[in-house]
């Protein structure tokens, strides 16, 4: 599917079917996409879809359509069916957008929302979200697009819809570079993961520990290790020309995890590091430090 942004005056309308799992960000993503400029309809009766995406006069608007369990009439194989027969149009640049999140993770948000699970009603939670998942399998699978909300922070997947969606260079890719900590796991997102625990470590430096890779102090220490020099020359070797070739392949926007043990000291340095050398390579770089504090 196409990665280019949307217009009133491309030859193919962009249409974006939102679907995923119930509590993993559709009411947020169509916001953000609504914030994009396209028109955002939610749980339209499948019936309708077809008028809805020709209707005289919004050919050529960007439309954005969240289906899931709560559309009435929903039905996974007429889902698939409705999508099949849209992607033979030339006048449609189709994309399905498949919203995952872990069964823990989605528990917690609807305890903590006390909202409840659509498909709950007489059971436990944990058996409601067992069976949506089980249910919603056949369009992750034929998903364009799948974005793992479990562990993003408030802000990022709007600026992964962005980045994929939004109106921005043509034939741009957006690369995410993030520091995070093994004690947590890698972001689930991650394209490349890079571990630097064999990078002597401040965290053993009482007069550092307090500090983060943003404190010269610790750059300094970890940049003092023999090792980190030649290791990121390699490393910025070995990413810079995978890049262009990712692009190529059709993808908008590219992760790349730095981690550490803890994701305060040795990740946050190389991942600043490697994120400043790659935009000075003329890549569009955004960096994101999972496991420190938010200011």
């Amino acid at each position: 599917m196409s990665d280019s942004p949307p217009t009133e005056d491309t030859a193919a309308r962009r249409v974006v079917m939102l679907t995923g799992l119930s509590g993993a960000g559709m009411t947020s993503s169509l916001k953000a996409l609504e914030d994009l400029g396209f028109e955002c309809v939610d749980n339209l009766p499948l019936s309708l879809l077809g008028g809805l995406i020709v209707a005289e006069g919004g050919l050529h608007r960007p439309l954005a359509v969240g289906v899931d369990v709560r559309t009435r009439g929903f039905d996974v194989a007429l889902v698939l069916n409705s999508l099949a027969a849209l992607a033979t149009s030339p006048e449609l640049d189709l994309d399905l957008l498949f919203l995952d999140c872990d069964d823990a993770e989605l528990a917690r948000r609807f305890t903590e929302t006390r909202r409840r699970h659509p498909l709950a009603a007489g059971r436990p939670l944990a058996d409601g979200i067992k069976l949506e998942r089980q249910l919603m399998a056949p369009l992750k699978e034929r998903a364009d697009v799948v974005f793992d909300t479990s562990d993003l922070p408030p802000g990022e997947l709007k600026r992964m819809l962005e980045s994929r969606f939004g109106r921005g260079p043509e034939g741009r890719m957006t690369t995410f570079v993030t520091s995070f900590g093994f004690k947590v796991g890698p972001p689930r997102e991650a394209d490349l993961v890079f571990d630097v625990r064999f990078l002597n470590n401040p965290h053993y430096d009482p007069a550092l520990k307090p500090l983060t890779g943003h404190d010269p102090a610790v750059g300094a220490f970890v940049a003092a290790d023999p090792d980190f020099a030649p290791f990121l020359e390699r490393l910025v070797g070995f990413v810079e020309p995978l890049l262009p070739r990712y692009r190529a392949e059709g993808k908008s926007y590219l992760t790349i995890a730095v981690g550490c043990t803890g994701g305060r000291h040795r990740s946050v340095f190389v991942a600043e590091t490697l994120g400043r050398r790659l935009a000075e390579a003329g890549h569009d770089i955004r960096l994101r430090h999972r496991d420190l504090p938010t200011p």
